[in-house]
């Protein structure tokens, strides 16, 4: 059940933050938008942290490497998602612990979504990784 769990757009771009969150909303997520770094900060370090970020760094008001490292190192296990033109992919790996990257182009859209299952099938296996090994006093077998 996805309703569960919220995904946080941000884009300085209106028109792609409300796209993205209506195809989200359709697949039952709930969707926090931002369009400035200051808000995406606000949010997540504020509020009820996302259970995703779907980002493109180039947002007003924040230096995107200040912004990532910012963010990975508050919550080093928030699954970031880097939506952006290739030209504008940079190693973010190093601000943060879970990054993906998916270009922006017309179909970018069903690779984010796909991005987002694959993130939520990693995270249960590791939920059930980690309640196996507290079953088993924390030994790994």
């Amino acid at each position: 059940m996805n309703n569960e769990y919220t995904i946080l757009i941000a884009d300085r771009n209106r028109h792609v933050c409300e796209f993205l969150k209506r195809e989200f909303e359709a697949e039952g997520f709930q969707v926090r938008l931002s369009e400035s770094g200051s808000d995406v900060l606000k949010i997540v370090f504020h509020y009820q942290s996302p259970d995703f970020i779907i980002i493109d760094p180039d947002l007003p008001d924040t230096e995107s490497n200040v912004l990532l490292k910012r963010l990975g190192d508050r919550i080093p296990e928030l699954p970031v998602i880097i939506h952006a033109f290739s030209f504008e992919e940079i190693d973010y790996s190093r601000f943060l612990k879970k990054c993906s990257f998916v270009e922006k182009s017309g179909q970018s859209v069903e690779s984010l979504k796909r991005k987002i299952f694959e993130l939520l099938k990693e995270n249960k296996k590791t939920k059930m990784d980690s309640s196996a090994d507290s079953e088993q006093g924390g030994v790994s077998l």
